[in-house]
C-alpha cells in the first residue's frame, strides 16, 4: 500500500442480531503486514468482529473501511472480490470434494484455476500430496492447510481467520502459525481470532483482549500475555454464549 491509510478499519462498530447488539463501539485499525490477534472467551464478541469485517454482518452503526474506501454494507462476494477473505470457524472446506476440487471452487474470483493450483501447492506442498484426496478424510491441520490455501489463492487484501488452532495439536498449530508469519512478512494483513491461544502472541505485532463486545486491553503482545489470565477469570462469572 502506498496511500498511507489501514488496510482494514473499523470504527465505533455496534453489530449484532436482530435487535441485540453484540459489539459496543469497537474500534480497529490494520496496517499493511501486519498481525492483528483478537483474544478473548467464547461470546466475547470475536466472530461477529470479523462477521462485521467480511461483510455477512452490517453494522447498527458506526464504519468499516478497506483500504481508505467506506465498505460499510457492502455484500460480502463484492468485499471477496475487493480482496477480504475469511477462514471461517470450521475451515469451510467442502468434505465430500476432492483436494483439487476445493481448490477449484476459489477460482471463482476471476483466479484461472492453474494458478490457484501452483499457488496452493507451492505454498503447502503437503496438500500436493494429497491432491486427489477426499478433504473429508484429512487430518484437521491438513483440513485447515486447505481451507488457507484455497483463501490465499484469492490473492487477498486481508485475511481474517477464526480459531485456526481449534482442535489441532500444539505441533501442528505451530506449523500452520509459522504459516501466518511467513504471509505476513511477504505483505499480507492478517487479522485473527481465538479463544485460549498464547501461541498467536508470538507471531502478532499487536494484539487486543475482546470481553462483553469491547476491545479492552490493545497493545504489543509481551504487554497483553500479562493481561490475559486477569481478563478471562474476570469475565468467567459474566461471559455469554
Amino acid at each position: 500500500m502506498t496511500t498511507g491509510e489501514p488496510v482494514l478499519e473499523l470504527t465505533s462498530v455496534r453489530a449484532g442480531y436482530g435487535a441485540i447488539d453484540v459489539l459496543h463501539g469497537v474500534s480497529l485499525a490494520l496496517d499493511r503486514g501486519e498481525v492483528y490477534a483478537l483474544l478473548g472467551p467464547n461470546g466475547a464478541g470475536k466472530s461477529t468482529t470479523l462477521a462485521v469485517a467480511c461483510g455477512t454482518i452490517e453494522p447498527s452503526s458506526g464504519g468499516v473501511a478497506l483500504c481508505g474506501r467506506d465498505i460499510t454494507g457492502v455484500a460480502p462476494d463484492a468485499l471477496a472480490r475487493a480482496g477480504v477473505c475469511l477462514i471461517p470457524e470450521g475451515r469451510g472446506i467442502f468434505p465430500n470434494l476432492t483436494v483439487t476440487e476445493n481448490l477449484r471452487m476459489a477460482s471463482y474470483t476471476g483466479t484461472p484455476a492453474r494458478t490457484v493450483l501452483d499457488s496452493a501447492f507451492s505454498q503447502f506442498p503437503r496438500l500436493a500430496e494429497r491432491r486427489k484426496q477426499l478433504a473429508g478424510t484429512m487430518s484437521g491441520g491438513e483440513q485447515q492447510m486447505l481451507a488457507m490455501a484455497r483463501a490465499l489463492a484469492t490473492d487477498p487484501a486481508v485475511l481474517l481467520i477464526d480459531e485456526l488452532s481449534m482442535g489441532l495439536a500444539p505441533i501442528i498449530v505451530e506449523e500452520l502459525y509459522e504459516h501466518v508469519r511467513r504471509l505476513a512478512r511477504q505483505g499480507l494483513t492478517i487479522l485473527i481470532v481465538e479463544q485460549f491461544a498464547h501461541e498467536i502472541l508470538g507471531v502478532a505485532d499487536r494484539a487486543g483482549i475482546m470481553l462483553h463486545g469491547r476491545i479492552v486491553h490493545t497493545g504489543a503482545p509481551a504487554d497483553i500475555a500479562g493481561e490475559l489470565t486477569s481478563a478471562y477469570l474476570g469475565s468467567e462469572s459474566t461471559a455469554t454464549a
